[in-house]
């Protein structure tokens, strides 16, 4: 079995940073106070943008739970099961 090591996003500052700027994207403060035009696909500007930047953040949090969190869950199963093999 191949051990990985404990990784915890928390104490990257580069995961923080991109997280911010994609908030801020994701609401249009940004446009003119009543903009509707134009239209991207059937859709205001700004509702095509801020749809566009949820699916942004959408990936982006599962790339980080996939490929940059690793939690020691699997060793903890593991121990959890040598103690109930032991004391059942």
């Amino acid at each position: 079995m191949k051990t990985k090591s404990v990784k915890e996003p928390i104490r990257k500052k580069w995961i923080w940073i991109l997280l911010f700027i994609n908030v801020v994207l994701i609401v249009p403060w940004y446009f003119p106070k009543g903009a509707v035009e134009p239209f991207v696909l059937g859709f205001p500007l700004w509702a095509f943008i801020s749809t566009f930047f949820t699916l942004i953040m959408g990936a982006y949090l599962s790339w980080l739970c996939i490929s940059q969190w690793n939690i020691v869950e699997e060793e903890e199963e593991n121990a959890k099961r040598k103690e109930d093999v032991k004391h059942g």
